[in-house]
């Protein structure tokens, strides 16, 4: 089951899944609208749509039926949004994972994987707040069952609904103003597919409150900006400069300094035990690493970048 699954993440695993020989791939959200137009897309018979919002207990027990591993993926995702109406951030991120949990308790899954934000570090926004909320929630020894739940966090994912890159190739194309925050602000740079690759890695190896992050590259704003004109061939008629947003932060991180030092890495990710992330039981390490930030992190050149976007999928579709 995926909860939220007609957002550009639910659309990108539902295929995934189906292709990969799920017998049945049940999605819990709220929008029929957006529901029709995912089965008009797939048209697979082992799609299962389901009306219903996790804001609802009952819907949730109802989907979890004969599942064997959930996706969470709902969640109000909106900075700006947040800002004005943070009680309702609360009432879907936390307290909708906190139904799910309770769900879960009681179901036959074997594992759940709670979608986090770099947000959720060090948070200065509703957003975050609740993101952060909701993986306490995950960590926590309250909720009691078999299903394994861990976490796993990650930053801005090209070319998904309401990220800058779509907004900044819109724009150039219909020759209207672009509204810049700060060309300083830095983001980490991550596709769909690679969201993908990272929620399967944490499902496949994940024990039960551990936090997985993929080593995403970053890159600057302007650099975003330039990446999109030279693969449009085309500039951007007007900048407007409009400075950080309530609740936005110039940099990001992925992971703070104390869960750095605790994770183990391989090649694509990090992974984080529970136990440094929830009681710290552990004696503290001697040696405290730096915290994984977006401005520290490996950074894109221009070049490089494009050569991300030309082979992006929903980039591509955009141009």
């Amino acid at each position: 089951m995926i909860t939220g699954g007609t957002g550009s993440f639910g659309m990108t695993i539902t295929n995934t899944l189906l292709q990969n020989g799920a017998s049945v791939v049940r999605v819990l959200s709220r929008d029929e609208s957006k529901q029709f137009a995912l089965w008009n897309s797939i048209l697979d018979a082992r799609l299962d749509l389901q009306l219903g919002d996790v804001r609802d207990i009952d819907s949730i027990r109802y989907a979890l039926r004969e599942v064997d591993y959930v996706f969470h993926a709902a969640a109000l995702k909106h900075v700006p949004a947040s800002e004005d109406n943070p009680i309702e951030y609360v009432k879907t991120n936390v307290y909708g994972s906190h139904f799910l949990l309770q769900a879960l308790a009681n179901s036959s899954v074997k594992s759940a994987v709670f979608l986090s934000t770099d947000k959720a570090v060090y948070p200065v926004n509703a957003m975050g707040m609740s993101k952060a909320l909701m993986e306490k929630l995950v960590r926590s020894t309250f909720y009691h069952g078999e299903a394994r739940s861990c976490i796993t966090r990650y930053g801005n994912v090209i070319g998904s609904r309401g990220s800058v890159i779509p907004y900044f190739i819109e724009s150039i194309k219909a020759d209207t103003p672009i509204k810049v925050t700060d060309w300083s602000m830095t983001r980490f740079v991550m596709s769909l597919e690679e969201s993908v690759d990272l929620v399967l890695h944490a499902m496949a190896q994940g024990q039960h409150g551990e936090l997985f992050v993929r080593k995403a590259p970053a890159a600057r704003l302007d650099t975003i900006l330039d990446a999109v004109e030279k693969l449009l061939g085309k500039k951007a008629t007007k900048l407007d400069i409009t400075g950080v947003r309530p609740g936005e932060k110039i940099h990001e991180t992925l992971l703070n300094s104390e869960e750095r030092t605790y994770a183990s890495e391989s090649n694509a990710y990090f992974k984080v035990p529970s136990v440094a992330i929830h009681n710290g039981k552990e004696a503290p390490k001697t040696r405290v690493l730096d915290e994984f930030r977006s401005d520290t992190a490996k950074t894109l050149s221009c070049d490089e970048l494009v050569e991300i976007l030309k082979e992006n999928s929903e980039i591509k579709a955009l141009l």
